[in-house]
């Protein structure tokens, strides 16, 4: 298994959100594995669940660039019901 944290596979859409009054652009599985697991657990508490299936998908998305479309909807579909998009 690669390391997720590393990879370049290109997501399908490029994220943009606002962080701290600063424009984020999320482009790669790489880019968004290091997003999600780089904050402290208790940031994503409230989206316990959805926060786990994006981070497996990015992690299945790192050594199977065909799942990168499932790792973009899972990433989206947190994103949204964070109120990051």
């Amino acid at each position: 298994m690669s390391d997720p944290s590393n990879s370049e596979t290109p997501l399908r859409t490029t994220f943009k959100i606002k962080l701290n009054g600063d424009t984020l652009a999320i482009a790669t599985v790489g880019q968004a594995y290091q997003f999600l697991t780089n904050f402290k657990s208790v940031e994503w508490m409230e989206f316990r669940s959805l926060h786990e299936d994006a981070v497996a998908a990015l992690e299945g998305a790192a050594s199977n660039a065909m799942l990168a479309v499932q790792a973009t909807n899972a990433v989206r579909a947190l994103f949204v019901s964070a109120k990051l998009l």
